[in-house]
């Protein structure tokens, strides 16, 4: 016969409440650590995460490639936020950063090198420059003294004269004292004072700031004033699954660079959104590659971008690609966003290009290589053309709202004193572990502690999840289970 807490099977007449109290009751038998004591009090919670930036001025940093804008942009945040590698080209996509100096707070906006007379990706990382030209308040124009003015200096000066922006001159690379003179030659640009800075080194990098407070504006013309709490969102897979292209159709705008060729972007890009009359903040991902430790360079510190990306998010959206069968490296995203736990979507992209034959076959091979997160809503969409796309955002509400579910003590308790009664634990070693108490931790993602007087096997935890999903739904959320073995005061 099956031992079975009594206090787990009360009438189903009985209150959540009191059959928290009885079971809480019981406890009193067992040994309790003050951490126990400190959960079973609510003291334990879900971590919040940050709040959503006010509206601030906009600082754009401007200049052709490898005069250090990155470098530049990292030295004024404090800490290597940017993807910094030494050759032109790395940043694509303007970036927006909070930043703050001598207690004012600003956004600043990274761009690609701007250039003349250029075609393809470069064409188009221009592009980008230009439009955050036309929304910053005021600009920082960054010019290599130890090259002095090119030609497509002189061309950005014209650029800059057309807007009417405020603009602080920066002459970058002038390490020392002997490079001040290439600084001062910089004048010749019409520009005003140039301002000589090693952003690698933090030299002159204060008399600049302060600069630049100058023609800030209080109140800004281009800053995007975000509501109280948008989700965010992040757009996560493989280089070349079409990342970019959805943030892009989401959004209704060329926001981001998209390029056939693997790896375009590189730092993370996010963009408040607004669909169905509800804010969220979508980010633009670099391509997670294979293995973080095989990679160099600007794709490296790109690796980790996307890693703190998943982090600073609540729920992500896996991209893979239907054209080609599942790959290994798809997998390790979604485990990445699992042990992360984050709430998780998984969108096969490029589904309207199947054609009926293989569909089918696709779908018995989804079935396969997702057996490990079943309860992730699935979307099949076309990035490039937006096909079904309206389908994301009824997915994701459903992934957080089981990310922010709590189910009370009681109803918990009632739910594992039935399943227990079903289907009891094995008999292991002559002894059979008995449930005490569970209560729910936290939230985002559900977190629940379940007191016991023995081990429960692995199998026994899967058992348990699967019925809790089954019973309160968790779609789309990872939820863990911890098991606290405690035995009987001694008398």
């Amino acid at each position: 016969m099956t031992e079975i807490d009594p206090a787990l099977v009360l009438p189903d007449e009985a209150s959540d409440a009191d059959r928290e109290r009885a079971l809480r009751a019981g406890l009193a038998e067992y040994d309790l650590a003050d951490d126990d004591l400190a959960l079973l009090d609510g003291v334990e919670g879900g971590e919040r995460l940050e709040e959503a930036a006010r509206a601030l001025p906009v600082l754009a940093i401007i200049g052709r490639p490898n005069v250090g804008k990155s470098t530049l942009v990292n030295r004024i945040l404090g800490r290597r936020e940017a993807v910094v590698e030494d050759k032109p080209g790395v940043t694509r996509d303007r970036v927006s950063y909070p930043a703050e100096w001598s207690g004012t707070r600003f956004t600043l906006v990274d761009t690609g090198g701007w250039e003349v007379d250029v075609a393809g990706i470069e064409a188009r990382v221009a592009e980008q420059a230009e439009v955050a030209i036309g929304l910053a308040d005021a600009i920082v124009f960054v010019v290599d003294a130890t090259v002095g003015t090119t030609d497509t200096d002189e061309q950005v000066v014209r650029l800059l004269r057309r807007s009417g922006k405020p603009v602080v001159l920066c002459a970058n690379k002038v390490d020392g004292p002997a490079g001040e003179a290439d600084a001062f030659a910089l004048w010749s640009l019409g520009l005003g004072e140039p301002y000589p800075v090693s952003a690698l080194h933090g030299r002159g990098t204060g008399d600049l700031l302060d600069a630049i407070l100058d023609v800030l504006p209080e109140v800004s013309a281009h800053g995007v004033l975000r509501p109280e709490g948008p989700r965010r969102v992040a757009l996560v897979g493989r280089p070349n699954v079409g990342k970019s292209s959805l943030l892009n159709k989401v959004v209704g705008a060329e926001r981001v660079v998209v390029d056939d060729v693997a790896g375009t972007t590189r730092d993370p890009v996010d963009e408040l959104v607004t669909l169905r009359d509800k804010q969220w903040v979508f980010v633009d991902t670099a391509g997670i590659r294979r293995r973080v430790h095989q990679t160099s360079g600007a794709d490296f510190y790109a690796s980790l971008r996307t890693a703190s990306a998943i982090d600073k998010a609540e729920v992500a959206v896996v991209l893979v690609d239907a054209s080609v069968k599942m790959t290994e490296q798809d997998t390790r995203v979604i485990s990445q966003v699992v042990d992360a736990g984050r709430a998780l979507v998984i969108a096969y992209n490029k589904w309207d290009l199947m054609d009926e034959d293989r569909r089918p076959f696709l779908e018995r091979e989804i079935e396969q290589d997702l057996v490990q997160v079943q309860w992730a809503p699935r979307v099949n969409l076309s990035a490039r053309t937006g096909w079904h796309s309206d389908r994301l955002v009824p997915a994701l509400e459903r992934a957080l709202d089981s990310w922010d579910t709590r189910i009370s003590t009681g109803r918990l308790n009632a739910f594992l004193g039935e399943l227990v009664a079903a289907h009891p634990h094995p008999v292991r070693g002559g002894k059979q572990p008995r449930i005490l108490f569970a209560t729910q931790a936290s939230t985002r993602p559900p977190r629940f502690v379940i007191f016991t007087t023995g081990f429960l096997d692995p199998g026994y935890r899967r058992y348990i999840e699967r019925r809790l999903r089954e019973t309160f739904g968790f779609e789309g959320t990872p939820i863990s289970i911890s098991v606290r073995v405690r035995e009987k005061r001694r008398r």
